[in-house]
């Protein structure tokens, strides 16, 4: 009987030894029920499983069959799929997964810091946003906080979300906003992976090939391995460059999306053209990254507040208007303006609504072919002297420019040889702005909301700003 004992105790102990683990079927964490995929496209479906294992993607009468690895990676790709839904998808090797739900549409990247983590809740008109959510046809995914030291194979995540009043309050206000209007004229679902982060700067979410395409910033790219990847306490930086793109962009990797929107820049304010660079670094490193070198990129233009808390009003956030105009020159980029809509004593100005419209401006026109759509407000484009007058021109006019509040328009400055600059009259000349100022009488340069705190009420009739600007590439 002892004997017998000792045996079954021995099985037991030998039982619990044995590995606990079986080969299954894995996803990575960006795909779950109420997902969608982007359409008229291969939609990459990957995940682990056992090496060698045959994995098979059905849907409906589709069926894509991959292999897993010698890691056990595997990869499907499903064959471009009209916008529709909802389809469920058997995702079957060693074991199976079934994922509800999935819908095809136009899936975006919503990007950048906390004016684009800024959530429904809180933005204005909360309460009727709200309760207005009921949207089955837009879902969104939000990716948790997580740097890291070294690119991830998975992101943090509780999965994709539809729109209801419970769900709304929570989406990055930004992309819901741009997601209405994109739908309101798309007439399909829309996806939107919210990977932002508050106060955070632009240098941790770029790539190492971003950062090396760009050649004055050869001091970031030559030093990557030297960059602390974790903080005194042990835990990962999320300010170092590249820690974010490692654990919030790479697992999103190779997710089926159109394009990205990102709104961000304020930690970074003080940088001047600099930041355009780095801007450019981004941009790069993330087509190279999704191997779409045409792949939109969206932006918003910083919005007017009171940084300086001091008397130097002019040159900071100036000088990121500055480099985010510039960008404007890479193609397939679009920038919404936003310095009739900020709050000079709030970084977070409550009005998503018309910032995601504006974005979504950009889109319609540029990815979706929509014609007739004024996009942009004024940009300068050029000047001539005439005289004791300089005369403006610029780009995006639209039906015409106007003072958006009937008054003078304001925040226009002229300065001669001198480089002073004192504040000038404007006046609307067919699409042309005339600028002139007492004691000027040969006039050099002029500067147009080049202030921090700059509300100009210049604008299209079309109700899009004018874009602050300068002609001179002075010195401050």
């Amino acid at each position: 009987m002892l004997h017998i004992r000792r045996l079954a105790l021995t099985g037991v102990i030998a039982l619990f030894l044995l590995p606990t683990a079986r080969a299954e079927v894995r996803l990575a964490k960006i795909f779950s029920d109420n997902m969608v995929l982007q359409r008229d496209s291969l939609a990459p479906i990957w995940g682990w499983d056992k090496a060698g294992a045959q994995v098979t993607v059905t849907m409906g009468t589709i069926k894509s069959t991959g292999t897993a690895d010698a890691s056990g990676k595997f990869q499907v790709n499903l064959p471009p799929t009209k916008a529709g839904g909802p389809h469920t998808l058997e995702i079957e090797g060693t074991s199976k997964v079934t994922l509800k739900n999935v819908l095809f549409g136009e899936v975006w990247l919503c990007s950048g810091q906390s004016n684009m983590e800024w959530s429904v809740a809180s933005s204005t008109n909360a309460k009727e946003e709200i309760s207005k959510g009921s949207r089955p046809t837009i879902r969104h995914i939000k990716i948790q906080k997580v740097p890291s030291d070294k690119p991830q194979a998975e992101a943090v995540t509780s999965g994709w979300q539809d729109c209801t009043p419970a769900t709304v309050g929570n989406f990055t206000a930004v992309g819901y906003f741009y997601a209405l209007a994109l739908q309101k004229e798309l007439d399909v679902p829309i996806g939107l992976i919210g990977s932002n982060w508050g106060g955070t700067r632009i240098e941790p979410w770029t790539t190492p090939d971003g950062f090396r395409h760009i050649p004055s910033l050869k001091n970031i790219a030559d030093n990557l391995d030297k960059f602390p990847a974790k903080d005194a306490s042990g835990k990962a930086s999320s300010g170092s460059p590249l820690s974010l793109y490692n654990g919030m962009i790479a697992p999103l990797v190779p997710y089926g999306m159109r394009g990205a929107i990102w709104y961000q820049g304020e930690s970074n304010n003080g940088e001047g053209m600099l930041y355009a660079d780095k801007m450019n670094a981004l941009i790069h490193g993330w087509r190279k990254l999704w191997n779409n070198a045409d792949m939109p990129f969206y932006y918003v233009q910083l919005a007017p507040y009171d940084y300086a808390k001091g008397p130097d009003k002019t040159s900071k956030l100036a000088g990121i208007w500055e480099a985010q105009t510039a960008v404007l020159k890479t193609p397939g980029t679009g920038m919404a303006g936003t310095c009739d809509i900020s709050d000079i004593k709030d970084i977070h100005p409550k009005n998503k609504q018309d910032v995601g419209k504006r974005l979504a401006l950009w889109a319609l026109a540029h990815t979706y072919g929509k014609k007739d759509i004024v996009y942009s407000g004024p940009i300068y484009k050029g000047m001539k002297t005439e005289g004791n007058k300089i005369v403006l021109e610029f780009n995006h006019t639209g039906s015409g420019l106007v003072s958006r509040n009937g008054r003078p328009l304001t925040n226009f400055e002229i300065a001669g040889s001198d480089k002073k600059f004192v504040p000038a009259k404007a006046a609307i000349e067919g699409n042309t702005i005339v600028v002139t100022a007492t004691g000027v009488s040969q006039p050099a340069a002029v500067r147009f909301g080049w202030h921090e705190e700059a509300e100009p009420n210049l604008s299209n009739k079309d109700g899009l700003p004018a874009i602050p600007f300068r002609t001179d590439t002075w010195a401050d």
